[in-house]
């Protein structure tokens, strides 16, 4: 990029994620040069992903306490989402959402198809999901899921009709983007009709 120079990064915490401020000069389309500064926070990569059974159509959601969600005036905290989780160490995408699956909601899943790739919010986190669907069947429960105690996890699974959770975006049930993103692609593709 002509239009990027004299980048500085400043860390400010590196605690459970990197948060940093990034100094730079940025020119404008009239050709001017300003000196802007950005804090990102940096938590690496994540995948999601929709389990759908188009048989009994439902799909699996979890629901978990997010302190974020708390903080921003969320009177519980708790958020339904698709199961998600962060890329680990050399994991790719597709590794990572079969491993979160069995761990999160105890599917046992073999491969998924990615369908979206999305910043969530890129004016201030560098973390990029990938979004993944899969069917499923009751054959390929083979634990009771809930989560990791040793990431502190405590995560209810919740198998919902699909019309169930469209009304629960429409009256604000559901507010995750990434879930959103993946029931109106599903909702789009016709994937459980």
């Amino acid at each position: 990029m002509n239009n990027l120079k004299n980048i500085t990064k400043t860390t400010l915490s590196n605690d459970w994620a990197k948060l940093d401020r990034i100094d730079y000069d940025y020119q404008f389309e009239n050709g001017e040069w300003k000196r802007l500064s950005r804090e990102t926070y940096n938590r690496g990569n994540g995948a999601a992903i929709l389990l759908y059974n188009p048989e009994k159509r439902t799909v699996i959601l979890t629901k978990q306490f997010r302190m974020p969600a708390y903080e921003n005036n969320n009177t519980d905290g708790m958020s339904i989402e698709a199961c998600a989780g962060a890329i680990d160490n050399n994991d790719s995408a597709l590794e990572t959402i079969i491993r979160e699956t069995e761990e999160e909601v105890g599917y046992k899943i073999n491969d998924a198809e990615q369908v979206l790739t999305a910043y969530t919010s890129p004016g201030a986190l560098t973390e990029k999901m990938f979004l993944f669907v899969a069917a499923y069947n009751e054959n390929m429960k083979i634990s009771k899921g809930g989560g990791l105690d040793s990431e502190d996890e405590e995560i209810d699974i919740l198998e919902l009709p699909f019309f169930k959770v469209i009304e629960m975006i429409t009256n604000e049930e559901i507010i995750d983007a990434k879930t959103i993103m993946l029931v109106q692609y599903a909702q789009i593709n016709k994937l459980l009709e």
